[in-house]
């Protein structure tokens, strides 16, 4: 059976969507799966400084596409967890070197090689979007309780069922006591927006940065609460839908007013 394609992607940038990318591609690979994870962002990769493998970088994801190597040449391997490969974007390109066609083509590779392919999108809706979302078989939106955040995931929404990708939600940076005082959106204020089946909630945590600064991964912090949460996201991707979504925060409720002022129907 081939394996899926994923596209995790936000609208707006700095919601957290890479370090998503690499916690869940993480997380799975310790459940026993073989998973690429794939920098899209063409000119200015993260990817691999979020995950410790920048000093080992020969080949690109421009580098296959353009016939200079094998998949198996520009995918490296994290020497921490078994079955985890990183893809990364190129720097020295333009945007547009990679097409929505080779893309496809590139994901038809990626299926026989890998259980799941996770493509770490640009923020916006250009020409990364549009490569990501060509290739994709399912879609990951990460969205934080902000409300421009919120309005840009309800515009990524309506692109990805336009294209009949069907979108699950990450809602990211959640401060409980925050959403408990009434300063931040509620889960279910986002959900009453969105409307797309909820995915998994990760509430801020510190580690994160630790994380992101030293390339350690998320979910291999014993003692980390988004690290938790993204282990169960990746148990829910891997056949366990039905598993439990924990709440981390209050259950106030405000502002579901903005429901009707951000709905795709205006």
């Amino acid at each position: 059976m081939d394996g899926k394609v994923i596209v995790v992607t936000s609208g707006k940038g700095g919601v957290g969507k890479t370090t998503v990318t690499a916690a869940i591609g993480a997380a799975m690979a310790m459940q026993g799966k073989r998973v690429a994870v794939v920098d899209m962002d063409i000119g200015l990769r993260n990817l691999d400084v979020v995950m410790g493998l920048e000093n080992r970088i020969v080949f690109n994801i421009v580098d296959v596409i353009q016939g200079k190597c094998k998949i198996k040449q520009a995918a490296v391997k994290d020497r921490r967890i078994d079955n985890l490969f990183l893809i990364p974007a190129s720097q020295s390109h333009e945007k547009n070197v990679i097409r929505p066609e080779n893309m496809i083509w590139l994901a038809g590779k990626l299926r026989k090689e890998f259980d799941f392919t996770f493509l770490d999108c640009p923020a916006g809706i250009e020409q990364g979007f549009k490569n990501s979302i060509a290739a994709a078989d399912e879609a990951i939106v990460v969205c934080t309780p902000e409300v421009s955040s919120v309005r840009d995931a309800d515009r990524v929404i309506g692109l990805l069922y336009a294209r009949s990708i069907k979108p699950r939600l990450i809602i990211n940076r959640i401060v409980p006591k925050m959403v408990e005082n009434g300063d931040m959106l509620s889960h279910e204020d986002v959900l009453d927006v969105l409307s797309v089946d909820l995915l998994g909630l990760v509430v801020m945590d510190d580690k994160v940065v630790v994380s992101t600064n030293t390339g350690t991964p998320l979910v291999m912090q014993k003692d980390s609460a988004a690290g938790s949460a993204f282990q169960r996201i990746g148990l829910r991707l891997d056949g366990h839908p039905d598993l439990p979504i924990e709440n981390p925060m209050g259950q106030k409720g405000f502002w579901k007013k903005l429901g009707a002022k951000f709905s795709r129907k205006n």
